[in-house]
């Protein structure tokens, strides 16, 4: 069957998608993230002892990264079975709907334990829409981009966690400037939550305007869809599954450790301004917005591991020099401390999602990355800042915290290594790193 060759003006649509798309719901899932330290232990845990409720706070944001895996399962299932279009609105209007509902709780003083329980249930749902977007916005850049161009094209929605943590941390530098405290806390830190189903509106109905991408497409046309893709994924894919787990944690841990917790750590134990702080967290996450696409263009050329490699060691030299950084409690070099971390986290995921894609089949593609990267998330990411805050309580330095985040990178740089199918062509062209296609056993007829 001949290859449908899809124009450029598609191809750039298609990625414009992924990165919109991806933008959005970012935005909405980290929004969570910049107000939980500032708002949520207050609003919504105010009937606790304040590090208890930081803790609590912070722990609403980090458990529902357990669901995420969920989320992947679920709507990878969809997405290789039926399609990726169909996923990626779904997982969009999810998100939104959840997200505003966030912004209409009533506060512990209002409703009492109810209102942390709802609370947790909108994150959870947040967790398993967003559980099933990444892979989705990957492969629709991917799967329509060239061979020689899949590390660029593979970079774009990378690019919508930096642009989600610009709109997040922005809107509440915004709020926090332009209102007192007192009316942030009582309804100010709400605007963001609500206004974002305006946003949500645009990313569905750019993505609703797309065809399937064509690797999917193709796969369809041959019979290929497989029945049950969770289960072929780890009855073939199964290796892969845990590396591509492992290696997440080097990519997960530091967005979260330079964002979240740098947060809660600059403005509750070092007692910086709050303002200043996410103006801070918002300038260094700029340095994504140029870093990524540069070296995700740079991965067709060289390809993905040795990048990969190079940022997983920057983090680990830099975690020490970060904390030291941010312990002169100056707002300079707090700024440049995270300018510089989201520099080196830029490097490792500009090209996470083309080197994952890359290790495995197009008929379980979208649910092999989903599990390995939302299995990563959960164990390495949302826990990150739970546990930073946890070992520098307990042992009253941040030495642990830094030590921690360097152990996750030689954890990372071991599973890289093994990934046999990443290294393989040092170009990058998906097509001579992918195994074959799975059984006919497996698949419909």
């Amino acid at each position: 069957m001949a290859t449908v060759v899809h124009s450029e003006k598609t191809r750039r649509k298609a990625l414009f998608a992924s990165l919109i798309g991806s933008s959005i719901e970012y935005y909405d899932y980290l929004l969570y993230g910049a107000v939980a330290s500032l708002v949520f232990n207050k609003v919504f845990f105010s009937n606790f002892d304040p590090t208890v409720g930081l803790l609590m706070a912070l722990a609403s944001f980090g458990i529902p990264y357990f669901f995420r895996p969920l989320g992947g399962i679920i709507f990878s299932h969809i997405g290789d079975k039926v399609g990726r279009k169909k996923s990626l609105v779904l997982t969009l209007g999810i998100m939104g709907v959840s997200t505003a509902s966030i912004g209409l709780l009533p506060s512990y003083d209002s409703i009492g334990l109810m209102a942390p329980a709802l609370l947790v249930i909108l994150r959870l749902i947040q967790g398993i829409a967003v559980g099933g977007e990444w892979g989705g916005a990957v492969l629709l850049a991917v799967e329509y981009s060239e061979k020689e161009k899949r590390g660029f094209g593979g970079s774009i929605p990378m690019m919508g966690a930096a642009v989600g943590m610009i709109l997040a941390t922005g809107t509440m530098s915004l709020m926090t400037s332009v209102l007192s405290d007192a009316q942030f806390l009582s309804w100010g830190w709400r605007i963001p939550f609500i206004a974002s189903l305006a946003l949500v509106f645009i990313g569905v109905w750019i993505r609703g305007g797309l065809e399937e991408t064509p690797d999917f497409q193709k796969a369809k046309d041959e019979g290929r869809v497989s029945k049950l893709p969770i289960a072929d994924t780890f009855r073939y894919h199964w290796k892969e599954v845990i590396l591509t787990t492992g290696a997440k944690a080097i990519e997960s841990a530091p967005f979260y450790m330079f964002a979240t917790f740098g947060i809660s750590y600059a403005t509750n134990t070092l007692k910086m301004p709050e303002n200043s702080v996410l103006n801070a967290v918002t300038i260094g996450t700029f340095v994504s917005l140029f870093a990524i696409p540069l070296v995700g263009r740079l991965s067709d050329r060289i390809g993905r591991k040795k990048i990969f490699i190079t940022g997983t060691l920057g983090v680990i030299v830099f975690a020490i020099p970060y904390f030291l950084l941010l312990s002169q409690k100056t707002m300079l070099l707090l700024t440049v401390a995270v300018m510089i971390g989201y520099a080196i986290w830029s490097v490792i995921t500009a090209v996470l999602g083309t080197m994952f894609s890359e290790m495995f089949s197009a008929e379980v593609r979208y649910t092999g990355i989903s599990v390995g990267y939302q299995l990563g998330a959960a164990i390495f990411g949302g826990t990150c800042p739970l546990i930073a805050t946890w070992l520098i309580d307990k042992y009253n330095s941040w030495l642990p915290a830094a030590i921690y985040l360097m152990l996750l990178g030689v954890l990372s740089l071991v599973c890289v290594l093994l990934a046999r199918t990443i290294g393989d062509s040092e170009n990058g062209a998906i097509t001579n790193n992918v195994p074959p296609p799975i059984s006919n056993r497996t698949v419909n007829k």
